[in-house]
């Protein structure tokens, strides 16, 4: 007679569905615990000051060892820091890059209130997308410098013209982050949301737009990088003195002065400027959102 004795195989399914609800447990706890201030130091920080100082010798060394003889083509380091605190002693430095600064992020502010609809929009409705979203991606791919004339001839040497060239640089980057978030949207998600009467804007609210924040993310990080990138261009060409000094503006001058010292003060500002809005802003909300959806693990 045949048994009926199950419970090897009912053991065996009670132990993977336990595993299975250990595994989501984990997935859905936040880590809260601090890092050991030792592993910060050696994961986080050492590695750029270590990357700097190498630059920093490299460069040197072309000085030092005569490799590039002619300080009008490359100063010294100690050149450029001279400049640099000269700028700061004369009150000069914070005003170069509170200009700059304070254009990029009210422009990228601009471009995220346009492109945050747009892109919704270009998700909901296909034929609009059809029509415009081929626009947008020709739009990303164009040069921002290449806005500056024709912005110049429309809205003359001001501010206005300054926000022009960052919303056309930063705009179709935002909105097609946006729509490449939506598209990753699993469709199962949409139908529980109707389901549950999340229709229309509810429905965008509190189904799409969550699911779609690492695409979202993603999209608002590049276009923080084509507003700086379209706001030096601008300062650079379009120079006008009741614009202010910026730090485009601080490199053009550099150049017209063939002084490389302050050519390279305004790269390095520029780049210091760009990584740090980088590390206090988009790195830190990139590594929240992935983390909450159990697709970083905090180690």
């Amino acid at each position: 007679m045949a048994s009926t004795d199950t419970t090897p195989k009912d053991a065996k399914d009670a132990g993977d569905l336990a595993g299975l609800e250990a595994g989501l447990d984990a997935l859905e706890t936040v880590q809260t615990t601090r890092k050991p201030f030792r592993q910060t130091l050696t994961q986080k920080i050492l590695p750029p000051v270590v990357a700097v100082a190498l630059v920093l010798t490299v460069w040197q060394s072309l000085i030092t060892f005569k490799v590039v003889d002619d300080p009008t083509k490359l100063p010294a380091p100690a050149d450029v820091w001279q400049v640099v605190e000269k700028a700061w002693l004369q009150g000069e430095l914070l005003g170069y890059i509170w200009t700059s600064v304070s254009r990029g992020l009210f422009g990228f502010c601009l471009a995220l209130v346009i492109a945050t609809p747009l892109g919704l929009l270009l998700a909901r409705v296909k034929l609009i997308r059809a029509a415009i979203g081929p626009i947008l991606s020709g739009l990303q791919s164009l040069p921002s410098v290449a806005w500056v004339p024709p912005a110049v001839i429309w809205l003359g040497l001001n501010n206005q013209m300054m926000y022009a060239v960052i919303l056309l640089g930063a705009v179709p980057s935002i909105a097609n982050g946006l729509l490449s978030g939506v598209d990753q949207v699993p469709p199962l998600f949409q139908r529980a949301g109707r389901t549950l009467g999340a229709t229309g804007l509810k429905g965008t609210w509190h189904i799409t737009l969550p699911a779609a924040l690492p695409g979202y993310v993603a999209g608002l990080k590049q276009g923080w990088a084509f507003s700086w990138r379209s706001l030096m261009a601008a300062e650079i060409i379009a120079s006008f003195p009741d614009l202010g000094v910026g730090l485009g503006q601080l490199l053009e001058n550099g150049r017209n002065a063939s002084d490389m010292a302050m050519v390279f003060e305004a790269i390095l500002l520029i780049l210091t400027v760009g990584i740090a809005v980088d590390l206090l802003i988009f790195s830190p909300l990139e590594r929240r959102v992935l983390r909450t959806r159990g697709l970083l693990v905090k180690s």
